[in-house]
């Protein structure tokens, strides 16, 4: 790997060790601020609003730039959004401002890996970056949780800092979003260590840079026009539907975890989170005993994604701690498995289709819609008084059965366009020998 493939992976690291944490602060300013609990579920949701409503507008931004100034700007909106929760604007709208820089960062993210590495290292890369995201989610809410400890805490509120007094920082939550800005900053850091790749932009036309809204509207045909050339090509569609469907069930899963383990462990939330962390161990393992696939041989992980949705309704029997862990490393082993080579392959259609910016955008523009979608579906389950064992259950049937559909619908590509199938299938294969 090159040099500047592990500068991206410190700067990723800890950008994402910050948000995770940030997740825990937020959750706990919002609680003690003593709002209804709704309130503190929207948080993952209004997360991932500005990846959907900004989606056409991002891949763009991320492709006419470089990538590491795109990600300097991205992590600089973050701290923007953690000020804004010290200077006492609504914690939901503060953290939805986080979620703006997230949804900047993401496509500059994976587009440069496209940009660095050859195609032939593209899965072992993917590896190594979702590995790594996921020990930042296992440690950044481990960080979080530490932060908002007695002993932390206290250390941290007695603190004579400039933006700790100037902020009026007077509670565990607000002292570690305090500190987390720090971290942001260290992100930032790495961001302007990451070398310029050489590859040419491709820069924003003159009346689409222009900053009036009439024109930057004229992005959205050019992100629709990509975003039905992904879905539109034989392969793309493919790992597109897979990873769209992967994130949607994943965005959902820790909150699945605290439901399950509440019902059926009897489990605070304390002791209950932890379990979200066994489940991001098996897919880190999972993300790395995959890194040895080959592009063209990436469409086999298919039927995991079917074994993931029945493990859910499985899931619903289980009763004892010591079959649950390694019950949620397999679940989260699959999972791992199965995304990153799916991923690759659909970083390597949309480089070739449309340039990685634009393709990362469409991707998460799918992915967050997609996790929107299947949380208001496992709401309305509750909502409409199925238990919580039902609504898993549910929840698992419809994420066996899309990924049934998604395999069928692979199958009649390889019969019906069985050549373009297999052309597509011949230039991921010299990609990855070259």
């Amino acid at each position: 790997m090159k040099r500047g493939f592990y500068t991206i992976m410190a700067a990723q690291f800890f950008s994402s060790l910050a948000d995770n944490a940030l997740f825990v602060a937020a959750f706990e300013l919002l609680r003690t601020g003593g709002v209804p609990e709704w309130q503190c579920a929207a948080l993952v949701p209004m997360f991932a609003l500005f990846y959907v409503v900004l989606a056409p507008f991002v891949g763009a931004f991320a492709d006419a730039l470089p990538k590491g100034r795109v990600m300097f700007v991205s992590n600089a909106i973050k701290v923007v959004g953690c000020l804004m929760m010290l200077l006492g604007s609504h914690p939901l709208v503060a953290y939805a401002v986080v979620g703006l820089g997230a949804a900047a960062y993401s496509p500059a993210k994976y587009g440069i890996l496209t940009e660095l590495l050859p195609a032939s290292q593209l899965v072992k890369a993917n590896g190594w970056i979702e590995g790594l995201t996921i020990a930042s989610i296992i440690l950044g809410v481990l960080l979080g949780g530490q932060l908002l400890g007695e002993r932390a805490s206290g250390v941290l509120l007695g603190l004579d800092l400039p933006l700790v007094g100037n902020a009026g920082v007077d509670s565990p939550a607000e002292a570690a979003i305090a500190t987390l800005i720090a971290v942001y900053a260290l992100a930032a850091w790495f961001n302007t260590r990451i070398p310029h790749t050489g590859v040419e932009m491709r820069p924003l036309r003159t009346d689409l840079a222009r900053s009036t809204v009439a024109n930057t509207l004229n992005l959205l045909p050019d992100f629709w026009a990509c975003n039905r050339r992904l879905w539109h090509d034989k392969l793309g569609q493919i790992s597109l539907g897979t990873t769209t469907l992967f994130w949607g069930a994943g965005g959902n899963l820790k909150f699945i975890v605290l439901a399950w383990a509440a019902e059926a462990l009897a489990y605070d939330t304390t002791r209950a989170s932890a379990l979200t962390g066994v489940v991001a161990i098996g897919t880190a393992l999972g993300a790395v005993a995959s890194m040895r696939m080959r592009l063209d041989k990436a469409t086999r992980v298919i039927p995991l994604g079917i074994a993931m949705g029945l493990l859910l309704i499985l899931m619903v029997f289980i009763r004892d701690i010591w079959l649950a862990v390694p019950f949620l490393i397999v679940l989260g082993g699959l999972g791992g498995y199965l995304v990153v080579p799916m991923n690759a392959l659909l970083q390597h259609r949309g480089h070739n289709l449309m340039g990685a910016g634009r393709s990362i955008a469409v991707q998460n523009f799918n992915e967050q819609a997609c996790i929107l979608g299947m949380g208001a579906f496992y709401s309305l389950s509750l909502k409409l008084g199925l238990s919580v064992f039902s609504a898993i259950a549910t929840f698992g049937l419809v994420v066996a059965a899309t990924m049934w559909v998604i395999r069928c619908w692979h199958q009649h590509n390889c019969s019906a366009h069985r050549e373009e199938v297999e052309h597509l299938l011949g230039i991921a294969r010299h990609d990855t020998h070259h």
